[in-house]
Formats: C-alpha cells, sequence, structure tokens
C-alpha cells in the first residue's frame, strides 16, 4: 500500500505560524470531495478551527521536531504502510479511536510482510509488542478484538486513502458441465 501525500507542513493551516520544536501538532488525514488524500497539520491550539471539507480517515497528535537536513525530500513524499505505521505507533503520537484502529491493522499487514516480529503482550495484555526488524524498536499496539466491526471501520479509513475498489467486471458465464 503507497499513497503520496504532502509531507508534514512546516506552518500551522490554520493561522499561517511557522511550527516551532515543541509545538504539538494535530494532523489529519482527509479524502478530498475530488478523490485526493490531503494532509493538514495544524497547532493542537488550533486544530478546534480545522474544519477540512471530506472525510477524515486519521487523525494523531504529535511533538514538532524539525526535520534533519540530509533528509530525503522525495523519501519524505512517499507514505507507506510501513511510514504510516512508524508515525502513528511512535511513542510520541497521542492515540485516538481511528488510530489505534489503524496501527493495529498496518501491524497484522507488517507482520505478514516480516517488516514487524510479534514479541508477545504487556504483562497486563491490554497492548501486544512488536519489533520492527529495520530499527530493533519496539512498539505497542493496542490489542482490539478483531471483530467484523473492526475491520469494516478499517475498510472505511482505507478506502478514505487507497480509494474504493473497483466493481469486479461481470464474469462471463460458464455453461455447466454435462455429467
Amino acid at each position: 500500500m503507497e499513497l503520496n501525500l504532502q509531507p508534514r507542513a512546516p506552518a500551522c493551516f490554520v493561522s499561517g505560524e511557522p511550527f516551532r520544536e515543541g509545538d504539538r501538532v494535530a494532523s489529519l488525514l482527509v479524502r478530498s470531495e475530488s478523490g485526493d488524500v490531503v494532509r493538514y497539520d495544524a497547532l493542537e491550539s488550533n486544530a478546534g478551527r480545522l474544519a477540512p471539507q471530506g472525510f477524515v480517515a486519521c487523525r494523531w497528535v504529535q511533538v514538532f521536531r524539525p526535520q534533519p537536513a540530509e533528509g530525503s525530500r522525495e523519501r519524505a513524499l512517499k507514505l507507506t504502510a510501513e511510514t504510516l505505521f512508524l508515525t502513528l505507533a511512535d511513542p510520541s503520537t497521542e492515540a485516538t479511536p481511528e488510530s489505534d484502529r489503524l496501527v493495529r491493522f498496518l501491524a497484522l499487514l507488517l507482520e505478514r510482510k516480516r517488516l514487524l516480529r510479534p514479541r508477545g503482550r504487556t504483562p497486563g495484555g491490554t497492548r501486544e509488542l512488536y519489533e520492527h526488524s529495520r530499527s530493533k524498536q519496539m512498539y505497542e499496539v493496542p490489542s482490539i478484538d478483531l471483530s467484523p466491526e473492526f475491520f469494516t471501520a478499517v475498510r472505511e479509513q482505507l478506502s478514505v486513502l487507497v480509494g474504493e475498489p473497483r466493481s469486479p467486471e461481470a464474469a462471463p458465464a460458464v455453461p455447466a458441465a454435462a455429467s
């Protein structure tokens, strides 16, 4: 799963005020009415005035840290399942029900791709531990019940981010085999 999105903005979408190190930044991923996925970043204090047009797929809050100067701009533009997981599962990111659900789903996806390795549960059993295979960093993922409602909600979030699946074309009728 790959998406091409804008990198984190250097300034608040609402006020235009540049972000400074230590500012709390609220981010939203929104599918606009035109079908594009747009990222909005605003100071947390201004997030209530942020009213984007479209469906909000996910939101999170992080403490702003300036990007290192040597970072690849092109790589920052490419949002993959792995980078979305690393962003949302970062301990400095405040969880929301939407982001928890997406983190749980992405953990399952990345475990299958062998980018994450399961390492058990936390002592209370409310979170699952995963090790990122490249960085060896441990991540705690909410232990959410994988119910049909969970998958329905994740499907809605993913349809916003990657678009609705195309309807399968009608398959030609196959004559029944003679007995």
